[in-house]
């Protein structure tokens, strides 16, 4: 059993809690047994498993106290067992009819409600651009579900987007097509900003089509980025039946 929180094993997973080590190291954390389970159903490579028998009975991976866990782990109450896990290398299907380009995102929570829900509309991929935060982050893991281990979820520019074959409809406040008035039934990237900034002018600019979402609000001016991409991501499922 691992009861320091000084060896270097515990250390290189702590670092894990970080974008940028994540990225360096092309490997993220599952927390929790409905995460790691998952991570594990999907086929994802999973280098390493801790478990601390004081918050979890567990029958695979290496034991730690509960001490050096909250150590590793990104959630401050962890529920027992962690897994490090690769990050798939994923690429957009070449056959896709719907995505779903999430631009500018900076929380994490947001990010995994929009992958969970591009799950269930049966969208064929999230584009992650612009983004502040990673679908790897904890909280993201944890808010998709578990969907991010399955979806396709691929990191583009700006003009990478903008040469996708693909119908491109973007959610811009006042625009003067409501989003049920768009054709969504062929091949389209749905494109979706922050809540706070929305989308600019670059990203207005490769957009075929602007749609809006009406609302009828006494002092909200604008939804969730989660919310909106939700409304057009079933919207699009709906046209198609």
């Amino acid at each position: 059993m691992i009861t320091s929180v000084d060896n270097q094993r515990v250390k290189d997973v702590a670092r894990l809690r970080k974008s940028r080590e994540r990225r360096r190291a092309g490997l993220f954390i599952a927390e929790g047994p409905r995460e790691v389970e998952r991570a594990r159903a999907a086929g994802l490579s999973v280098q390493a498993t801790y478990f601390a028998p004081e918050l979890i009975a567990w029958d695979e991976g290496e034991e730690v106290s509960a001490r050096v866990l909250e150590k590793m782990a990104y959630r401050a109450e962890p529920e027992g067992v962690l897994a490090v896990v690769e990050i798939p290398q994923r690429t957009l299907p070449a056959d896709a009819g719907l995505v779903l380009v999430a631009v500018g995102i900076a929380k994490p929570g947001n990010l995994g409600a929009m992958a969970r829900t591009a799950d269930a509309a049966g969208a064929d991929a999230l584009v992650v651009a612009d983004a502040e935060a990673d679908a790897w982050n904890p909280n993201a893991i944890r808010a998709s579900t578990g969907a991010v281990f399955t979806l396709p979820v691929v990191e583009a520019t700006r003009d990478e987007v903008a040469q996708l074959p693909l119908q491109k409809v973007a959610a811009v406040v006042g625009a003067t097509t409501r989003y049920t008035g768009a054709d969504l039934v062929q091949p389209t990237a749905l494109v979706v900003g922050a809540e706070d900034e929305g989308l600019d002018g670059s990203w207005r600019a490769l957009s075929d089509v602007q749609v809006a979402i009406p609302m009828h609000a006494r002092s909200v001016d604008s939804l969730n980025a989660a919310t909106s991409a939700a409304i057009l991501l079933f919207e699009a499922a709906r046209q198609r039946g």
